[in-house]
């Protein structure tokens, strides 16, 4: 029974052999994805006079149809109970049907307030609610208030639906006892908090929405040493409870083609760093949860440290050999970076510290935080706009002003959305701003702080933080073109810049021999090449300056980010041949990853070329990509290579990095024999997904990007 993995070395083994069996059955079998998918939704057609209902009303009679008919799953022998088990959740939907259409689609780029389960149990949050209740007189926030109690009594119903399931079988007594008090009251010990905070999860995920769990380590570390210092647990068992959680996670595993791969449902985690009064996280979950995905390669949990200049050197270590059995499982965060980027912003310290994930990488602070990003193409823009699709006599006295044109057009173009955002979110009156109606998601509202206190959704600006971030993608191509203008025109004088575009417009036809110059020729972003590089920031600081312009003009805030989120295929359809020796068509580079085939002097100049921009200026996040080859990472010296690659971009102001083992000989083979890979899997963009379920266009660029 063995998890596939591009690295040649075993996995250790310390899981008993009936979780790793139910692991293999859930990763590898399929059977709990395939059983899902069989039963998409609960049907809403009976309810009478349903169109006719308010729409607040349409979700209350969901989430209550959802609680009450969803298939309840007991798997063999699990430790953790509850599950999400009806197929449509796996397509952002609340599964709920009305002439065999999902009436509402769901939530997700957050992390909840799981925390808060834990701290008061679901019936302080029942009395949160009741309180405000009480006080509240405004009509429409009462009845967000009633949809909140709704919500709470169907949870209620599905909890008690998985105990009575529980009593009619045997074997369960443990499971049953700890139902009995969580989530409802707060847990008393580890094994309890693991199923609180599981069963909670899983009733989010069941009525569709796609949260990330946050800091999974804080949450649960008080429980474990408290158990432990009393001798009522070992870490064995411990690994073993929280391995079934980690297991369960992977319910939505199906095993099929879902172009951009089936592991990639945001339920993000992110362990180490310090806390709000700046104490070391770190503790025995922590190694824990490294345990467990480094010997049963789960990628469905994509997982980021958070590492500064103080981290302990062993867990550097840990993570490190974790990392070499790829799958993309654990990234890292620069925290030092982080914070100054969050409190230079405006964030206080104390809550900068609690950053997260949105359950991809972008920061945001959790259970606070409405967030959203608003993607755009920056090579397309230069092509299109600045440079007139190659179509008009360009007139540009030198490379400054043709710089300057494109800024006006970034900024012009940043404006343009981002005022559209306002508009669609917000409508400003003599009183002040006011927010727009939009689809109900009170399950979510119920874990985001100011929601329950302010009455008011997730959606409609409850949460403390109402946050879009524009984030500038295909900049290291367009870095690249815009360098290669400047040496081939302005400073070189090689040929016009109409010659350039003319040449460029027409997909470097009859043009190769100078297409092989320009690509061979010059060193591009990714190098370790200052004045590329240098353009490259200069890019960066002046996309920031925009984006804070639009800033205390309206409820929304507007920080910066740099991410593709592998938009660069879809993206490749719509850009024109690039300067930078590029044809039409190429899949070209993903976030602050060079372009593929341009970071030849390896993964230590991609750092130094990343980290040489301003990164705290990129608020929600600047990803950098870097994968390595079986061969680099093998024995003490490759544990040695990632743990300075890790020490490398702490120490030179990077921001985030994803790290990937893979074998493009593997992959390939892959793609011929699926069947023999199914729990292999790699890092894409912000997300895991097992290699097999994406689709050969994606599989091709993942290879691409190792051995292009």
């Amino acid at each position: 029974m063995e998890f596939y993995t591009s690295f040649s070395e075993k996995r250790p083994v310390r899981l008993s052999e009936s979780t790793r069996a139910f692991a293999y059955e859930s990763l590898c079998g399929h059977r709990w994805g395939l059983d899902t998918k069989s039963t998409p939704a609960v049907m809403l057609d009976h309810i009478e006079n349903f169109t006719e209902m308010s729409d607040i009303d349409k979700y209350d009679a969901a989430i209550y149809e959802i609680a009450a008919k969803a298939p309840v799953r007991i798997c063999d022998d699990e430790l953790i109970s509850g599950a999400a088990t009806l197929g449509e959740a796996i397509s952002h939907k609340v599964p709920a049907t009305y002439g065999g259409e999902c009436v509402f689609r769901s939530i997700s780029h957050l992390t909840l307030d799981f925390p808060k389960v834990l701290r008061l149990g679901l019936n302080g949050i029942r009395a949160e609610v009741n309180e405000t209740l009480r006080t509240q007189t405004d009509p429409a926030k009462r009845r967000f208030l009633e949809s909140c109690i709704n919500c709470l009594n169907a949870y209620d119903i599905w909890h008690k639906r998985y105990t009575d399931a529980l009593n009619e079988r045997q074997g369960y007594d443990d499971n049953i006892k700890n139902l009995t008090r969580v989530p409802h009251e707060p847990p008393r010990n580890f094994y309890e908090a693991v199923q609180s905070l599981w069963i909670m999860f899983a009733f989010e995920r069941l009525c569709g929405n796609w949260p990330g769990i946050g800091r999974i380590d804080q949450m649960l570390g008080e429980y474990l040493k408290q158990d432990l210092e009393a001798g009522v647990l070992t870490l064995d068992k411990a690994r073993e409870i929280l391995a079934h959680m980690f297991i369960k996670g992977c319910e939505w595993v199906s095993g099929g083609i879902y172009g951009s791969g089936d592991a990639q449902h945001y339920q993000n985690i992110v362990m180490a760093g310090i806390d709000e009064n700046g104490r070391e996280v770190t503790n025995e979950v922590t190694y824990l949860v490294l345990d467990i995905v480094e010997e049963l390669g789960i990628s469905d949990f994509p997982i980021t440290m958070r590492f500064n200049k103080n981290t302990d050197g062993k867990l550097i270590r840990r993570v490190s050999e974790v990392m070499r059995y790829g799958n993309g499982i654990v990234a890292v965060y620069n925290e030092d970076l982080v914070l100054r980027s969050l409190v230079g912003y405006g964030y206080d310290e104390i809550e900068a510290r609690k950053f997260a994930n949105d359950g991809c990488w972008e920061v945001q602070i959790p259970g606070k935080t409405y967030f959203g990003y608003l993607p755009f193409d920056s090579l397309a823009l230069l092509q299109r706009e600045t440079l007139k699709n190659y179509s008009e006599r360009l007139d540009f006295y030198d490379f400054e002003e043709l710089y300057k044109a494109y800024i006006s057009d970034l900024r012009a173009h940043v404006e343009e959305f981002c005022y559209r955002v306002i508009n669609e979110a917000y409508v400003k009156t003599d009183d002040g701003w006011k927010a727009k109606a939009q689809a109900p998601c009170t399950v979510v509202s119920l874990l985001e702080e100011g929601c329950i206190k302010n009455g008011v959704s997730y959606l409609e600006g409850g949460a403390k933080y109402y946050v879009k971030s524009p984030h500038i993608g295909g900049i290291a191509d367009t870095v690249n073109s815009l360098y290669i203008i400047k040496k081939l025109v302005y400073d070189e004088k090689k040929l016009s810049l109409d010659e350039l575009m003319d040449i460029v417009k027409a997909d470097w036809t009859e043009n190769e021999q100078l297409r092989q110059y320009v690509l061979t020729k010059y060193s591009y972003y990714g190098n370790d090449n200052d004045e590329v590089d240098a353009l490259m920031s200069r890019l960066l600081d002046d996309f920031a300056d925009i984006c804070a312009g639009l800033d205390g003009k309206s409820p929304i805030s507007f920080p910066a980010g740099v991410s593709t989120f592998g938009r660069q295929i879809a993206w490749a359809q719509t850009r024109l041949a690039a300067a930078h020796g590029r044809k039409k068509g190429d899949v070209l580079a993903g976030n602050m990853s060079p372009t593929p085939g341009t970071g030849t002097a390896g993964a230590t100049a991609i750092i130094k070329s990343y980290c040489k921009a301003d990164l705290s200026r990129q608020v929600t996040g600047a990803a950098l990509d870097i994968r390595l080859l079986p061969a680099d990472v093998k024995g003490e010296q490759g544990i040695s290579a990632i743990s300075s690659l890790i020490r490398g971009f702490v120490t030179l102001g990077g921001y985030f990095m994803q790290i990937d083992v893979a074998d493009a000989e593997i992959l390939k083979d892959a793609q011929k024999h699926p069947e023999n890979y199914q729990s292999l899997a790699v890092r894409i963009s912000g997300w895991n997904a097992r290699f097999v379920t994406l689709s050969k266009e994606w599989q091709d660029m993942v290879i691409k990007n190792i051995c292009p």
